[in-house]
């Protein structure tokens, strides 16, 4: 087993704060993971970890030695990559995240279109609604709608992507049709949120004659599935705010109704979220730049 190769265990385990989260970021055995370290502490006559049953902390040792640990394995990203700019044959996994509707509708029709350019890189695609962490998720890079929150992060803007609130005509029908989000909060009206961890309210932000205002808005209806949402719309049991990309084949044809049009929502950024690190790894550029060329005009336009 090569040096390196401990080393990027120890690192992977240090981040992650587990033995096992570490070997499945890797795709190694817990076994190997264990032996690796041992490995490390025995060529190094320190022990990097404190061990328990339950716990995993690192020593002072171990702490002194990640920093160095660290600039290492970016050295070698770094000349790697140098290497691979020069061959232009870029090789190797990408793990990469997107939110369900982003990740569905448009970043994975275009996966076979970039692996079939580039024969030698394999793409592992997380698609999830829920807020991603890169560095503890071993994520090379995610796509992502709104703010992030981790200022350290680098991120790239795709567009600011135009939203929609939409109903089914049955649920109109029913309920009626409001025209501004004042209507829809006097008329009682069922909306349907989005959850995310750690939310306590729902607000709406939506555009009116005097400027951004924020609707809080209530609903029986929660998931952490943006697609579950749009299907309750449809099923006409509430109003949802969704991407116009994610819902435009449902309103051309009829069976969501735009709803508060006088106070529409405020459009949203999209944007590409990754580390420094990453960059340096031209197959995290290449992607980036293969799926921003083909998707930047279709959610920065209105398709209806």
């Amino acid at each position: 087993m090569s040096y390196l190769d401990n080393i990027r265990t120890f690192v992977r385990v240090y981040e992650l704060g587990s033995m096992s989260a570490a070997g499945r970021d890797l795709r190694i055995s817990p076994a190997v993971t264990s032996s690796r370290i041992s490995q490390l502490e025995e060529h190094l006559s320190v022990r990097l970890f404190q061990r328990t049953t339950r716990s995993l902390t690192p020593t002072e040792q171990g702490k002194a030695f990640y920093g160095g640990a660290s600039e290492i394995l970016e050295a070698v990203e770094s000349a790697e990559a140098q290497v691979v700019n020069i061959t232009d044959n870029p090789k190797g996994s990408l793990y990469v995240a997107a939110p369900l509707g982003v990740g569905r509708r448009l970043i994975a029709p275009l996966v076979a279109g970039f692996l079939k350019e580039y024969p030698e890189v394999s793409i592992r695609l997380r698609l999830t609604d829920r807020k991603v962490d890169l560095t503890t998720e071993g994520l090379d890079l995610s796509f992502f709608l709104g703010q992030p929150e981790d200022s350290n992060l680098r991120i790239r803007k795709i567009a600011d992507v135009t939203r929609i609130l939409c109903a089914s005509p049955e649920y109109i029908a029913a309920r009626g049709h409001p025209m501004s989000g004042e209507e829809l909060i006097s008329g009682g009206h069922e909306c349907l949120n989005l959850r995310f961890p750690g939310a306590t309210e729902f607000q709406w932000r939506l555009i009116t004659a005097q400027g951004p205002k924020r609707f809080r808005v209530s609903g029986r209806f929660e998931c952490d599935d943006g697609d579950v949402l749009t299907d309750w719309a449809l099923a006409g049991n509430g109003i949802v705010m969704k991407p116009i990309f994610e819902v435009a084949e449902h309103v051309k044809a009829g069976r969501l109704v735009q709803v508060a049009t006088e106070t529409p929502p405020e459009p949203i950024q999209m944007a590409c979220l990754f580390t420094h690190r990453r960059m340096q790894d031209p197959k995290t550029r290449l992607f980036m730049d293969y799926v921003i060329s083909r998707i930047s005009d279709s959610v920065r336009d209105s398709p209806l």
